[in-house]
């Protein structure tokens, strides 16, 4: 029998032992993840995605303490761009968040994407629950901000905040990205540079060219340097956060997003787990360098090749 009681007491120690195992795909671990679902569904999942040099980490820091004053407690999961050295994450954010490592109240999980988008988004959605069991009500997703697999990550989340900030193109990037396309609430951070107000345009722009309900989409400054202060911003991301919450989790739809956010989780496993079988089909024929050397010198096509792995799944 899994014994599941001491995540769910919230217990520190199990719980990071059992994320790490899940990270490292262990079956004993799946197996408590399993049962643990049934006790899960009580936190509130808040993706904040963006570019790099928006200052996602500052923005998620500030609303730690804007969370904790509240009285809730707050699970951060923060993916990392992979060590070149170690293959574990750069751990810029537990630095940047340094100041709530003492607070029994917070738990800041940091995950490498190991050069492997599908785990990473497998890893993110697992360690969500195991949080979520253990009895933080929200729970904060930030990651590495470019590429497709970002957006997937984000379609789990209850509410999606995208931050941007003025003078680097992020509005352009964002389109490029997909990230305005799954956006709830839009964050221009750093709004006392100069151009907050043609970011501000720009993204009001792009908003006008959005579909139906996908236009209402509230556009906050923040100045994030300055946590919970006067005048950061972060006590009217929170409200807009709030506001969301109310369509996200009760309002019209809310069934329909609920079965948008367990498809996404779902699709990710399923190419997950079939990524793992063409791994290990590949490993059974020499390896993908092996196969691959067929491919080099012409004498196989890759799409031959690559019907044949597939149908051995």
């Amino acid at each position: 029998m899994t014994n599941i009681q001491p995540i769910l007491n919230g217990e520190v120690r199990a719980a990071a032992r059992l994320m790490r195992d899940l990270d490292d795909r262990r079956p004993e671990a799946l197996d408590m993840l399993k049962a643990l679902f049934p006790h899960t569904g009580k936190a509130y999942v808040i993706g904040i995605t963006g570019n790099p040099g928006a200052g996602k980490s500052t923005v998620v820091d500030a609303m730690i303490a804007h969370y904790r004053a509240a009285g809730e407690k707050v699970g951060v999961v923060a993916v990392d761009p992979t060590s070149p050295f170690s293959g574990g994450a750069i751990l810029g954010d537990r630095i940047r968040m340094q100041r709530h490592a003492l607070d029994p109240g917070v738990f800041i999980r940091s995950l490498a994407t190991r050069g492997h988008l599908g785990g990473m988004s497998r890893s993110t959605f697992d360690v969500a629950h195991v949080l979520d069991a253990m009895g933080y009500t929200r729970i904060l997703i930030e990651t590495v901000g470019v590429g497709q697999d970002e957006v997937e990550v984000m379609r789990a989340a209850h509410t999606t905040v995208v931050v941007t900030v003025p003078g680097l193109g992020d509005d352009i990037q964002a389109i490029k990205a997909g990230l305005l396309e799954v956006a709830d609430v839009l964050v221009v951070n750093k709004a006392d540079r100069e151009g907050a107000d043609r970011t501000e345009r720009d993204l009001m722009h792009m908003l006008d060219l959005r579909t139906g309900d996908r236009k209402d989409v509230e556009i906050v400054r923040t100045i994030a340097t300055r946590g919970t202060a006067e005048g950061s911003g972060i006590a009217e991301l929170a409200a807009a956060i709030e506001t969301h919450r109310g369509k996200a989790w009760q309002g019209e739809g809310a069934a329909e997003r609920a079965i948008n956010r367990a498809t996404a989780q779902l699709a990710e496993l399923v190419r997950a787990q079939l990524a793992d079988r063409a791994t290990r089909a590949m490993a059974a024929r020499g390896g993908l360098h092996e196969i691959a050397q067929s491919v080099a010198e012409r004498q196989r096509d890759p799409w031959t090749i690559a019907e044949e792995l597939v149908e051995k799944l």
